[in-house]
């Protein structure tokens, strides 16, 4: 049975439609959307500042997700696919993002629509990510523009396959 804590006084708000793995754990001001999903071992501590995640997100296996104490919520658009082990601390992620497995996302990063992070990227404090833009590397810098093509393909192609998987489970 996941773990689903109060801290403060506050009660994460879970909407109708998710999937929370059975040792996935949710703490404090946390509010996921409907349709989302909550894969195993993955840990989403709002104790220090507050989490929004929105309709339609995965977050794999293993993720992380964070924020810093009075200085950056986290908030997560919808259409969002975090990849297996990744870290997402303190940052904005809009509509219709993929993050690969083990990418870390940091403090004040913003990354727009249609875009997509590779693997094992990290993108440091303060990085801006444009609209259908591809980012890669230690620390991670644009690529390329994704061709419309890219964006049906993976990032689109991604969430509706979660979809799929969490029906499966609920």
């Amino acid at each position: 049975m996941p773990l689903i804590k109060s801290i403060n006084n506050i009660t994460p708000k879970i909407l109708e439609g998710v999937f929370l793995a059975d040792n996935a754990v949710v703490i404090g001001d946390v509010i996921i959307g409907k349709q989302s999903s909550v894969w195993y071992n993955t840990v989403i501590r709002g104790d220090v500042n507050s989490i929004i995640i929105g309709n339609s997100v995965n977050i794999q296996d293993g993720v992380v997700v964070h924020c810093t104490y009075k200085e950056t919520k986290t908030i997560i658009g919808d259409n969002v696919s975090i990849g297996h082990n990744a870290i997402i601390h303190g940052c904005e992620i809009k509509n219709n993002v993929l993050i690969g497995m083990g990418a870390i996302i940091m403090d004040d990063v913003i990354i727009e629509e249609n875009s997509i992070i590779a693997a094992g990227a990290i993108l440091t404090k303060g990085t801006y990510v444009k609209s259908g833009s591809l980012f890669a590397g230690v620390p991670a810098k644009f690529k390329r523009s994704l061709s419309k093509q890219e964006i049906d393909n993976s990032i689109i192609k991604t969430a509706e396959n979660y979809k799929k998987y969490l029906s499966w489970y609920n």
